[in-house]
């Protein structure tokens, strides 16, 4: 069973990540579905689509832990780095710029608006599965998406090409 779950557990870290902004808490996080999974392994079994079902544990453990404890946000800089060794210095500090720009725009849409984005276009999730994980209607899940590309393409119009 963990067989089939370990391919995802980096997206679940992603999606934890995204909704705690700290990287213990979303660690902690993804271990308690791990556990979760474990200790109901003959029940999942029977879940047709498994990657679903934990993306939705992995939501709902994420919020009742911001529930219970608000979190220090991390920069995600901090985590990962998206400079080419390539880049030229200037390339880079407008590369960095531009990420930021990207990074602003997209914290600052609505809370469902920037879950959808981040299911869709971070993690490549159909419009189903989004549905499924955030338990909205598959066309709540386009309407926010519509919506929130809308705004970040007033928002990121700016940047030159």
């Amino acid at each position: 069973m963990l067989q089939a779950i370990m391919p995802i557990k980096d997206k679940m870290f992603r999606y934890a990540y995204r909704i705690l902004g700290n990287q213990m808490a979303a660690e902690d996080v993804v271990q308690e579905v791990f556990i979760k999974v474990w200790s109901k392994k003959k029940e999942i079994q029977n879940i047709e689509n498994k990657e679903a079902w934990c993306m939705t544990v992995t939501r709902n453990l994420a919020l009742d832990k911001l529930r219970k404890k608000k979190y220090h946000h991390e920069s995600v800089e901090d985590h990962f780095s998206l400079a080419d060794t390539s880049m030229t210095p200037l390339e880079s500090v407008q590369s960095n710029d531009t990420m930021s720009m990207i990074r602003s725009a997209i914290n600052a849409l609505p809370k469902d608006q920037r879950n959808v984005v981040h299911l869709r276009d971070v993690e490549g999730y159909s419009y189903k599965e989004i549905a499924e994980i955030s338990g909205l209607t598959i066309e709540k899940v386009k309407v926010y998406l519509h919506r929130a590309r809308i705004s970040l393409r007033k928002q990121l119009s700016t940047i030159e090409r």
